[in-house]
């Protein structure tokens, strides 16, 4: 078990978070939006930590290889991530780039990217380890993407896209898991409950940023069933056997989506002309983990990668041997969804923001 235990430590300097929002694909549900712009962490991050000095990358097989031509871009998932499915639908662009690939045409930049980064938290101090790039520094990434913006379309034209983007936003999890549950730094000043009001100070600070350089349209992801993520039940269980979500962490990401839910009417009323939204992915997975035959899952509580227990980044590389049947399994890595279950998200979540949206 202490070889096991510090296997888990070099993972958990790594990042969890489960997946976003995502559109369907009838015409009568498209929208128009110019471009889009997208926060957050390893669930919409298209490649941006192959171009900085970490770690924690997702470059390499078995990485993409359901992805179109089976390459490692970078993507957390054996396929496309939720950006890039949003990105399609409403006929931006068929994948989202990373902002930080230093190939990025004019025509990309116009029609938006990821700034994200896997591993990246709301709290600076979940990024302090892995040295990837925090939330906040993400929106010094937005800045300057106007500029170069600005300098392709003009100021006039840059401000109207910027303006008509849809934002997405998504994170917290590695809050919770790096800073919080298994590496307690923040515990020692906060109780669950300070802590929860620490993480959504800092979201509203992040929205009113964001909005500040002119977006408009943001939603905003909730976090899933945090003590359901594989990792977080190895940790839990030394007999492998017995492994089972951890109702606690569950209960306090409940907490945490409530007040995050509650407190986004008072946000959107403080900044005139906004429409914040709120996606809840906590519910639709929670149902993928107890009803596997509705979505042709026949594994919930392990990933694809390897012995699908501690496996992320690093660890599910070229020498890792994965399943044969990824579709089967919720979970790729043993962090992060499946492009099936990135899949049937979609499909769970499109009416609940079209009807807001609408």
């Amino acid at each position: 078990m202490e070889n096991t235990k510090i296997v888990l430590f070099i993972t958990l300097i790594t990042f969890a978070r489960t997946p976003s929002l995502v559109f369907g694909n009838s015409e009568n549900t498209k929208q128009n939006f110019p471009a889009i712009l997208v926060f957050g962490d390893s669930t919409v991050d298209t490649g941006n930590n192959n171009f900085i000095n970490t770690l924690f990358k997702a470059n390499f097989l078995p990485y993409g290889q359901d992805f179109p031509g089976h390459i490692p871009t970078g993507r957390f998932c054996d396929g496309k991530l939720v950006p890039d499915l949003i990105a399609s639908f409403l006929g931006i662009k068929d994948l989202v780039p990373p902002y930080l690939d230093p190939r990025l045409s004019d025509d990309e930049i116009k029609t938006g990217v990821s700034f994200a980064s896997a591993g990246s938290g709301y709290d600076d101090l979940t990024t302090i380890i892995s040295n990837v790039i925090p939330a906040s520094t993400e929106v010094d990434m937005l800045k300057s993407y106007i500029k170069r913006l600005n300098s392709i379309v003009g100021e006039e034209e840059a401000k109207k896209i910027v303006e008509g983007a849809l934002v997405l936003v998504s994170a917290g999890t590695n809050d919770f898991v790096f800073s919080f549950y298994d590496l307690p730094t923040r515990s020692s000043e906060f109780n669950i409950t300070g802590y929860q009001s620490f993480l959504l100070d800092k979201l509203q600070k992040l929205i009113k940023n964001i909005y500040d350089l002119g977006c408009r349209t943001i939603v905003i992801t909730g976090v899933p069933p945090i003590g359901c993520l594989p990792i977080q039940m190895t940790i839990k269980f030394e007999a492998q056997e017995f492994r089972t979500c951890m109702e606690n962490q569950n209960s306090d990401a409940e907490s945490y989506n409530a007040k995050l839910q509650n407190l986004l009417p008072q946000w959107q009323a403080s900044l005139p002309g906004t429409r914040l939204f709120y996606a809840d992915i906590y519910g639709p997975l929670y149902d993928m983990m107890n009803n596997p035959q509705n979505y042709g899952f026949v594994e919930t509580k392990k990933g694809c990668c390897g012995t699908g227990l501690v496996e992320a980044s690093f660890l599910c590389n070229t020498l890792t041997p994965v399943c044969g049947n990824p579709q089967q399994f919720l979970f790729w890595d043993s962090i992060h969804p499946s492009q099936a279950a990135y899949s049937f998200l979609a499909k769970n979540l499109t009416q609940a923001f079209l009807t807001q949206l609408n």
